[in-house]
């Protein structure tokens, strides 16, 4: 396992403002690590700045980005990735994290599309990644993402995805929701793209609820628990590249804190579960 762009352990929590008093009440951490969008704080002052910086103090903090839109035609925002640099730097930012798709053009789409899955696409990618780390001075982690259609298809997903890490010399943030909502949608089997990424690679884990347009479509919203066969590939996961560090995304229909911590830990269950297999199996 690789952790050391990503040094965190345990079970996270994304971040949100609306339960951020509420949280920050509690008298004990109940998250391991969190996790914020940079984009929604590297401006702000005032007294949400100061909260922030409250809580990139108490807590492992780790950025996942949502405007590299490192798959789009146009040139690298790279008056951004110098602000979002200082802003990393500042707040002792464990690791950065982005999508494997795009966002923009001439303005900005607010959706993530898909990156065509092709060996030139990959190697654009690439090379994109590449400069973003020079410019960061750091490994960045780059997110499998839910897509609902493939336009210029030549290449697997998990063969694309391999290929971009290899190239680029980054490492995974592997969504294991994602997996699920892109198995069920086009039809590939989620434990064999599971045990195909490099196991060296996957800094950590995201797990999520998605929404059921229909027996053959999953819409990744964030917006819903984990439900079960999200929750078993998880441990296949665990079983396959050990444990990993695991964030809880939820972004819409938020619901109490308290729940929200029943299912960070449900995470540690399954991370407690697969580390006493594993003290089993040295021990044999």
């Amino acid at each position: 396992m690789n952790t050391a762009s990503c040094p965190i352990t345990g079970a996270g929590l994304g971040l949100r403002r609306s339960f951020m008093d509420e949280l920050d009440a509690l008298d004990h951490n109940p998250a391991d690590f969190l996790e914020v969008a940079p984009e929604n704080w590297m401006e702000m002052g005032g007294v949400l700045g100061k909260k922030f910086s409250h809580f990139a103090e108490r807590y492992p903090m780790i950025c996942h980005g949502l405007s590299l839109s490192i798959g789009s035609p146009a040139p690298l925002d790279e008056h951004f990735l110098i602000r979002l640099k200082k802003f990393l730097d500042k707040h002792n930012v464990r690791c950065y994290s982005e999508h494997l798709s795009y966002c923009s053009d001439d303005g900005h789409l607010y959706d993530l599309m898909p990156i065509p899955f092709t060996e030139e696409a990959a190697s654009y990618v690439a090379k994109r990644i590449q400069r973003v780390q020079e410019i960061l001075e750091r490994r960045i982690v780059m997110e499998n993402v839910s897509y609902y259609a493939a336009p210029g298809q030549e290449m697997d997903e998990i063969d694309f995805l391999n290929a971009v890490l290899e190239q680029a010399d980054c490492d995974l943030l592997l969504d294991v929701n994602n997996i699920y909502v892109n198995s069920i949608n086009h039809g590939y089997d989620a434990e064999t793209y599971i045990k195909s990424v490099a196991s060296d690679r996957i800094a950590y884990l995201h797990i999520a609820g998605h929404y059921d347009e229909a027996k053959d479509l999953k819409v990744d919203t964030h917006g819903a628990d984990v439900i079960d066969p999200v929750w078993k590939l998880l441990e296949t996961t665990y079983q396959q590249h050990g444990v990993l560090p695991t964030l809880l995304e939820r972004d819409f229909n938020i619901p109490s804190v308290s729940s929200l911590i029943n299912e960070v830990n449900k995470i540690r269950h399954y991370q407690s579960a697969q580390e006493a297999l594993d003290n089993v199996a040295r021990t044999a």
